[in-house]
């Protein structure tokens, strides 16, 4: 089987550029296959990140919750496992939330009906140290960084153009991506509403009104901008990454296909049965509409505080939620395609959509 590095199509892509896109992209940042493993904060273990590199992707940690030490520790474990590439994600820190106290305890109150008893304190957790997980990335020296939520700090961009490290920016409209862009983002990941997990949004209060399907947004984006893009959310079998590369995506970014953590509850569910919902974390985010997202978007049911005080209230219920394997209390998240996933190594996973993609672009 021919890799996307590897060598040419003799036979014409259905769109001008699609094939070649991808090889230009893969020799670029050190890939065989054009598949990168989206960075799921939580969800990323060493040894998924490295079957996904060793097929010829590239792996990824989600550093959000993730100690500096704890950085330095999974790149350790991953370069154990691989020679592969991989990056390194992090959420861009919001401005401190306001806070209601009267609020939080509605708050508390209907999450203790789901879970534990939430102590008026427990909003009061702070995200980690932003300032050394940067620093953490740079000491780990990985090919690529990424962000979501906004943009890195010029300082940091600076750091890391010297080291030769590259940054891929979550963008979730045209101007957010041309923003990024503008900062030195070496490319662009397009995040289509159908995506699980959280909602890139720079503005947190404009994610609703942001959420545009990954295929109207990738070809205004090729239209707009020299950088590559990366095509994420809603793919999960060879047709969405043939498509996505038709659209002038050239690489794509997939999440749910490679999380088998609740295969059982993602086993052809419908793409209707996953919702936006701020009522885990107070970002808006991608889950299955589990008993807890539906009751908490009810008539009735308290506003989500904001990030992170939303976050720090659910972990009770979220933790208890875990040790009881109780899907419909977890922070279950899942995009459109969640139906496309199935219990198979990454490595395979990752080596049998691209056969399959390529025989698409081929035939095209």
């Amino acid at each position: 089987m021919a890799t996307a590095a590897e060598a040419q199509s003799s036979s014409s892509p259905p769109s001008p550029g699609a094939r070649e896109r991808a090889v230009r992209f893969c020799q670029r940042f050190g890939l065989r296959v054009p598949i990168l493993q989206a960075p799921m904060a939580g969800a990323c273990p060493a040894g998924l990140a490295s079957a996904v590199a060793n097929a010829g992707g590239m792996g990824g940690l989600g550093a959000l919750t993730t100690q500096p030490d704890g950085i330095a520790a999974w790149v350790r474990q991953f370069r154990d496992q691989s020679n592969g590439g991989f990056q390194i994600n992090l959420w861009i820190p919001d401005p401190p939330p306001v806070r209601d106290p009267e609020h939080e305890r509605e708050v508390r109150e209907f999450l203790g009906k789901w879970g534990p008893p939430v102590p008026p304190g427990a909003g009061d957790a702070m995200p980690l140290d932003f300032a050394a997980q940067c620093q953490a990335l740079l000491d780990a020296g990985p090919r690529v960084v990424s962000s979501i939520m906004g943009l890195f700090p010029d300082k940091f961009v600076a750091e890391i153009k010297a080291r030769g490290i590259a940054w891929f920016a979550c963008a979730t409209t045209l101007a957010e991506a041309r923003a990024a862009v503008a900062a030195g983002a070496d490319a662009i990941v397009a995040q289509g509403s159908e995506a699980g997990g959280h909602r890139g949004a720079f503005d947190p209060a404009a994610a609703e009104r942001q959420s545009v399907g990954l295929f109207a947004l990738v070809p205004r984006f090729a239209d707009k901008l020299s950088v590559p893009i990366i095509a994420t959310g809603g793919i999960g079998d060879a047709r969405g990454i043939a498509a996505a590369l038709t659209l002038g995506a050239s690489a794509v970014q997939i999440g749910t296909a490679f999380f088998c953590a609740w295969a059982d509850a993602l086993a052809e569910m419908e793409p209707e049965a996953t919702m936006l919902t701020r009522a885990f974390s107070g970002r808006l985010g991608r889950a299955i509409a589990t008993d807890y997202a539906r009751a908490a978007a009810a008539p009735g049911a308290p506003p989500a505080a904001p990030y992170p005080v939303q976050r720090a209230l659910t972990a009770a219920m979220r933790d208890a939620a875990g040790k009881a394997r109780d899907v419909h209390r977890m922070q279950a998240w899942a995009g459109q395609a969640a139906a496309f996933a199935r219990p198979e190594p990454a490595g395979e996973l990752v080596l049998r959509l691209w056969q399959e993609a390529e025989a698409l672009l081929a035939a095209g």
